[in-house]
């Protein structure tokens, strides 16, 4: 079954308020509960609106809703600031142009890209697909010779050594479909990321039960352990950088300890990929 995305905002405020019980915000059980966490009544009460008012929220009907109110349910439910982004995404749903393809990726911006010859580095979209790479992060994921490593995604839930190359595997795949959520409120137009989710939801029970937790998560820095098939164990700090210019693309550039093993095994990889580029480029002359 195909994970729908018809009244993501209500589902979202169910998970949310799901997790929050009664005795966290000062109110009394009142015995069994159906369900677990806040009932809806007590959303309204806590954030000082109707529960009828509430309610059309949840069914997403709750329209022009005001900053006031979304920020009181917030309030209430805890919300980080990654997810109250993500509640005002929902709630009033932006028109956005659909970015440009690969083709799209300025010529400075490959130039920086090489320019950072000693770390793996490349251009994600919100899809997570990657547009554009150096030499090292070539070497690290192999996107030139298969465009199938180019979605991120794909790569995580439809690939079978996804496991093998990730040894965190299941921090990997939560990540990256807490990112995608996030692109997916950002962008509720966006036919290409939909068809993605769609796919994803279809061929991957992973992805539907993660995707059902309606998690939301900003990719911004954090440590990659890879178990990479040439170079070995790698543990690579990375860091996002947003471009202001191009509000929905992201570099990300993995780094690693001057000294350390992981320097020394990316030092090999390049070396070795340099070696296999010269011999692939003797056979094609």
């Amino acid at each position: 079954m195909v994970v729908g995305m018809d009244n993501t905002l209500g589902d979202f405020l169910q998970t949310r308020r799901a997790r929050i019980q009664p005795e966290d915000v000062g109110l009394p059980p009142y015995g069994r509960r159906r369900v677990p966490g806040l009932r809806r009544e007590e959303v309204a009460q806590l954030a000082g609106v109707s529960v009828d008012y509430y309610i059309r929220l949840e069914q997403g009907r709750g329209k022009n809703v005001s900053d006031a109110v979304l920020d009181a349910v917030a309030r209430v439910l805890r919300l980080d600031p990654t997810e109250h982004e993500h509640l005002r995404d929902l709630a009033r749903p932006a028109r956005r142009t659909t970015p440009a393809p690969s083709s799209g990726v300025r010529p400075g911006l490959r130039l920086l890209l090489d320019s950072m010859a000693d770390c793996p580095a490349m251009v994600i979209d919100h899809r997570m697909e990657v547009l554009a790479w150096n030499a090292l992060s070539d070497a690290l994921h192999d996107f030139a010779s298969d465009a199938s490593h180019r979605s991120m995604p794909r790569r995580v839930f439809l690939d079978p050594q996804a496991v093998d190359l990730y040894p965190e595997w299941p921090a990997v795949a939560a990540e990256t479909v807490a990112y995608l959520r996030l692109g997916a409120g950002r962008h509720p137009d966006d036919a290409r990321l939909t068809a993605l989710i769609g796919e994803l939801s279809v061929r991957s029970e992973h992805f539907r039960r993660l995707w059902a937790d309606h998690l939301v998560k900003e990719k911004t820095h954090g440590v990659k352990h890879i178990l990479h098939p040439v170079a070995g164990e790698l543990r690579l700090a990375y860091e996002t950088l947003a471009l202001p210019g191009d509000a929905d693309l992201t570099v990300v550039a993995y780094t690693a300890p001057p000294g350390s093993s992981t320097a020394e095994r990316l030092a090999v990889l390049a070396s070795w990929h340099a070696g296999a580029e010269r011999l692939d480029g003797s056979r094609q002359g």
